[in-house]
């Protein structure tokens, strides 16, 4: 049966495989030449000011809990990889096997303010980052492969700068090969699906309470309906 993905409203905030190898032994050769250990990085924290003049810190996350957000794949070999954000914002990658633990490079510079989450979608990892720059705000998927990050898709201008200025924060779910995605400030919000292979967004309708006004929050996740499971 088809798997669903659904949208949770209110309460509280929170190709089978390939490419995945290759992601497996960037996260290995990364192990190695980081000398074995585990985490990596620079923990000195650097504070800064926001565009909104708020004094902001590199060890502070839009949303506190998307430090416990986690993704899982699993390789060719049946190998897992669990990515999951640090308290910084820096995505980690654990060899489940090897039990090694890497600190995967920024994709944006650290005085940068945005919302990041991590998500699984068709066999693979995706961190999907939320920023602004420029004057506007852009939505994009990027993976890690071959030692470097590269963008997997973007989500259309027209639709991310609504969120410009907002201080917007994502949570996100994956199925098969699209991802949901739930944006929530307390001056917008939406949630979008977004087709990986195609690039191709799709806007879903406003999720509305009990008394028909839009929720504040959006969260997602996701199941697969089976005639022994009460929904």
């Amino acid at each position: 049966m088809a798997a669903a993905v659904v949208a949770r409203c209110g309460g509280a905030k929170k190709r089978k495989g390939e490419g995945l190898g290759e992601m497996h032994d960037d996260v290995l050769e990364r192990r190695d030449a980081e000398g074995g250990g585990g985490g990596g990085g620079d923990d000195e924290t650097v504070y800064f000011l926001s565009k909104s003049g708020d004094v902001m810190a590199t060890n502070m996350q839009r949303s506190a809990s998307r430090q416990y957000s986690s993704a899982v794949t699993c390789g060719d070999g049946g190998e897992a990889v669990a990515y999951f954000l640090s308290n910084s914002g820096a995505v980690v990658a654990c060899d489940l096997s090897r039990r090694a633990f890497a600190e995967l490079p920024r994709i944006l510079p650290v005085y940068f303010e945005y919302s990041i989450d991590v998500v699984a979608c068709g066999g693979r990892a995706y961190v999907v980052v939320l920023s602004e720059l420029l004057g506007t705000a852009s939505l994009r998927l990027w993976e890690f492969a071959g030692g470097a990050w590269r963008q997997v898709a973007a989500m259309p201008p027209a639709m991310s700068h609504a969120f410009h200025g907002k201080k917007a924060d994502v949570n996100c779910v994956g199925h098969g090969d699209r991802v949901m995605v739930c944006v929530s400030s307390g001056e917008a919000n939406g949630c979008f699906m977004c087709d990986v292979p195609t690039n191709r967004w799709e806007e879903l309708p406003p999720c509305a309470g009990a008394g028909g006004e839009p929720m504040d929050f959006v969260a997602a996740f996701s199941f697969e309906p089976r005639m022994e499971v009460t929904v």
